[in-house]
């Protein structure tokens, strides 16, 4: 069987969207109880379990954590796609059964269990925990640091998601991105460093057969503060997963996907056995903040003598346990350098709006009209 055919018939259904709370994992982690070990590695700072499971008994040791950033959930949803491939029991065989013997796996799921309920990127004291890994100020950056040091582990799998904004020159969005960190302020390329960059370049060469040219890289500048930077500075080999944009997936469902093939690519259970040239790494495009959601072309709209772009992004609002999509004005003005994931020609048409205030920066919006047709157009 391929592997996209496996996925597509057996990708964990009970984890979706944009919100996942502890609440909603701790039953699927229940159900793999005999499959992997399963343990608590520390409490949040609202005194919330911080879940750890191993998957397999090899010599190579591995630490993967999700949620640092509370509302950065497609790399959990990810995870759970990875337990339930190490959990089959009638395909790829082999393959699993090497992993098994070869490598520990060790998954923090949600890491920052206050900030996923709340859906906020800090913590319930409203603390960056990538920010924390020196000050070490808050509980889940203990948890972290303690299994860390407990495990003294060969690789660190950092997983985050990464906001629309990012692209690249070639006018295609930052699907997923990489990075490995430095571990000094001059970035050498220090042993650890090199690792990471193999398994970056590795699991890179497999995602271009499938999104080419929507892979990118993440600038290296040194902050001793973030937790990749302060691992690799041990002598750990990092990397951290970016799971962004693929066009019409806001909800991160084919994101997702990526990541979960990229883990299996980095543990060489799919892609080509190639050799690997560290150097490569430095062939991925870094990324550009040159996206944003929405860009209405050629607008006419009150105070501007000529036709303008008007460039919106979306705030992600929880209500009732959803998130939803509110626009913003980002930018208005010649944004030919700007590319949109939803782009409109308004044909130099003025555009009004159902608030009293005039299309500038940080306006929220809930719908427009051109107002030469009356036509509406709903944006969330």
């Amino acid at each position: 069987m391929e592997i996209k055919d496996w996925y597509s018939r057996n990708f964990e259904t009970h984890l979706s969207g944009r919100y996942i709370t502890l609440e909603m994992v701790m039953p699927l982690l229940d159900k793999y109880k005999e499959r992997f070990d399963l343990s608590f590695a520390g409490k949040s700072e609202n005194d919330l379990n911080i879940p750890l499971v191993r998957i397999g008994n090899g010599k190579k040791i591995f630490l993967a954590w999700s949620q640092m950033h509370g509302n950065e959930a497609t790399t959990t949803k990810a995870l759970f796609d990875l337990m339930k491939f190490f959990s089959e029991d009638e395909y790829f065989q082999k393959e699993i059964q090497l992993f098994l013997n070869t490598y520990s796996l060790y998954i923090l799921p949600i890491l920052n269990p206050d900030g996923a309920a709340l859906y906020t990127r800090e913590n319930a004291n409203g603390i960056d925990l990538n920010r924390d890994a020196q000050n070490l100020s808050q509980r889940e950056s203990r948890c972290l640091r303690s299994v860390f040091d407990r495990l003294n582990p060969d690789g660190c799998l950092n997983m985050h998601d990464q906001r629309t904004i990012y692209g690249f020159d070639n006018g295609k969005p930052a699907t997923i991105s990489f990075l490995s960190p430095a571990a000094n302020a001059e970035r050498s390329l220090t042993k650890a460093r090199k690792i990471a960059m193999e398994g970056i370049v590795r699991m890179d060469q497999y995602l271009q057969t499938i999104i080419p040219g929507q892979v990118g890289r993440y600038d290296d500048g040194f902050n001793p503060a973030c937790v990749g930077d302060t691992f690799q500075m041990a002598g750990v080999p990092t990397i951290l997963f970016e799971a962004g944009h693929f066009k019409d997936d806001y909800e991160r469902e084919k994101s997702r996907e990526f990541i979960f093939y990229s883990h299996l690519a980095f543990f060489g259970i799919i892609g080509e056995e190639n050799n690997i040239n560290p150097a490569e790494y430095f062939q991925i495009p870094e990324n550009r903040k040159n996206y944003r959601d929405i860009i209405l072309r050629n607008a006419k709209l009150k105070d501007y003598t000529d036709s303008v772009d008007i460039a919106l992004q979306y705030e992600e609002v929880l209500k009732d346990g959803l998130v939803s999509f509110q626009p913003v004005v980002d930018k208005v003005g010649d944004l030919i350098k700007l590319f949109g994931h939803f782009e409109v020609d308004a044909g130099g048409e003025e555009i009004l709006t159902l608030t009293d205030k005039n299309l500038t920066d940080s306006v929220k919006v809930t719908e427009i009209i051109k107002n030469k047709e009356g036509i509406t157009n709903k944006l969330s």
